[in-house]
């Protein structure tokens, strides 16, 4: 996989957006192990931009590990500075799960009531409506009705 190759302005907003977060993956003595690659790929999954920080005393080596790591990852280097090596990657789509069994959610509904005081203007409410209830003529709230079923008689005839 190569990487991914950013314009300096991109390169400049991603930093920004990097100067608040906190490193999410160490690299330990241990250097870089396929673990870490998988912490490190998980994380750039779930965030898209991640600071790493790696306890190496080489600058070179560093650097080694900051480009091995944009290469086998595909991600683009964004800055490394210090110990501190930052990564982005675009987030994948995720997927919306969707339940055939689920039932409405709530809605707002505006409602237009006559003024309890005659030759006043009628007064508009806004009025929340869960999955399970329905608005009557009237304006009002209630408890969605629930289908009629068969009698015996009907269902021995079926």
């Amino acid at each position: 996989m190569a990487q991914i190759i950013l314009t300096p302005a991109q390169r400049k907003d991603h930093r920004a957006e990097a100067h608040h977060l906190n490193a999410v993956v160490m690299i330990g003595s241990g250097g870089l192990t396929a673990a870490v690659k998988k912490e490190i790929d998980a994380a750039l999954n779930a965030h898209g931009l991640i600071k790493v920080r790696a306890q190496m005393d080489d600058r070179v080596a560093r650097e080694a590990v900051f480009q091995q790591l944009s290469n086998e990852l595909s991600a683009a280097p964004i800055q490394h500075i210090g110990k501190l090596l930052v990564l982005w990657r675009p987030m994948p789509e995720k997927e919306k799960k969707v339940s055939e069994d689920r039932m409405a959610g709530p809605r707002e509904v505006k409602v237009l009531k006559n003024s309890s005081r005659y030759g006043q203007r009628p007064e508009v409410k806004v009025l929340r409506v869960l999955g399970n209830q329905r608005l009557t003529p009237g304006g009002t709230v209630k408890r969605a009705k629930k289908p009629q079923l068969k009698s015996l008689k009907k269902r021995s005839q079926d």
